[in-house]
C-alpha cells in the first residue's frame, strides 16, 4: 500500500474496500478488524504521507444501530451499533476525523443505505431471492417481512460518490465543541447519507422481484436476525444542499434493471 501511494500522485482517494455484511461479522469478527480497521489505517497513512487532497470513504447505514428516530440524520449520535460491521465503520469515521484534525486531511464519509443493482454482492437478498425464485426454492423472509429498507440503486450511489469527490470539505465555522454536530467539525471533515429517502417494506421488495420475473416466490417467514435493524430511512438534506443531487431511482425500475442484467449475466 505504501508503494502504491508512493508511485502514484493521487489527488483524490475513494476507498470502497471493506469486509461487508452484518451477519458474517458475527461469524468472523477478525476479518472485519483486519480489513475495515487495519486496512483503513493503511489508507489513511498513505493519504497523509502523499499529500492527497481529499479522501472519500464508504461508511454504512448500519452505524445508526439502536437509533429509532426516523429519518436517520448525520446529525444524530451513533454510539450504539449492534454489529461489529457497524462498529468497524463507525471506527472508520472516528479514524478519519483524527487524521483530518492532526494532519488537515480533508475526509468525507458516505453512509450508504442498502445498495442494490447489477454486479452487486451475491450474498445480498436481491441475488438470493432472484436465484431461489428462478429455481423454485423458498426464500427466507426475515422479521416476517416487516423490515423496511431504504433501498438505493447503484447508479445513484455512484453519482453521489462523483458529486462528493469534487466537494472537498472545509472546517465548519459554526461548529461548537459545546454542542458538537457529528456530521461536521472544526477541521475539514464531513459525513453524508446516500439513500433513496423512501423506505420500502421487504414484502414490497419481494413483490417487485416477482413482478420482474413473472413468477411468485415460495416464502419462509423467519424472525429478525441478530445484528439486523428493523428499519432504515435516510435523511439526505445535506447531500442535496451541498451537491444538488438526490437519489431517485424507483424500486420497480432498479429491480427491473437488475433482473435484465441477471438473466443476461447468468444466462
Amino acid at each position: 500500500m505504501a508503494d502504491l501511494f508512493k508511485t502514484n500522485a493521487f489527488d483524490v482517494v475513494v476507498n470502497l474496500a471493506a469486509q461487508a455484511g452484518v451477519r458474517y461479522s458475527i461469524e468472523n469478527p477478525g476479518s472485519y478488524i483486519d480489513s475495515n480497521m487495519v486496512g483503513f489505517g493503511n489508507i489513511l497513512e498513505g493519504c497523509r504521507h502523499s499529500g492527497v487532497k481529499h479522501l472519500v470513504y464508504a461508511s454504512i447505514s448500519s452505524v445508526y444501530g439502536l437509533n429509532t428516530t426516523m429519518p436517520f440524520s448525520v446529525r444524530h449520535n451513533v454510539d450504539h451499533p449492534i454489529s461489529l460491521y457497524a462498529a468497524s465503520k463507525k471506527a472508520n469515521e472516528l479514524m478519519a476525523h483524527t487524521y483530518s484534525y492532526l494532519y488537515n486531511l480533508p475526509t468525507t464519509g458516505l453512509r450508504f443505505f442498502t445498495v442494490y443493482g447489477p454486479w452487486g454482492r451475491p450474498d445480498m437478498a436481491l441475488f438470493l431471492f432472484t436465484k431461489a425464485i428462478i429455481n423454485n426454492e423458498p426464500i427466507k423472509v426475515f422479521n416476517n417481512g416487516k423490515m423496511q429498507r431504504d433501498f438505493t440503486y447503484i447508479d445513484d450511489i455512484v453519482e453521489g460518490v462523483f458529486r462528493v469527490m469534487n466537494n472537498i470539505p472545509k472546517a465548519d465555522p459554526n461548529w461548537s465543541s459545546d454542542a458538537p454536530n457529528p456530521s461536521t467539525s472544526c477541521v475539514p471533515y464531513k459525513l453524508y447519507n446516500i439513500g433513496n429517502n423512501q423506505p420500502v417494506e421487504l414484502m414490497a421488495f419481494v413483490e417487485a422481484i416477482e413482478k420482474a420475473l413473472g413468477k411468485e416466490a415460495i416464502k419462509e417467514y423467519l424472525p429478525l436476525q441478530d445484528g439486523d435493524v428493523p428499519a432504515t430511512y435516510a435523511d439526505v438534506d445535506d447531500l442535496i444542499a451541498d451537491t444538488g443531487f438526490k437519489p431517485s431511482t424507483s424500486i420497480s425500475e432498479g429491480i427491473q434493471n437488475f433482473i435484465d442484467w441477471y438473466k443476461t449475466y447468468y444466462k
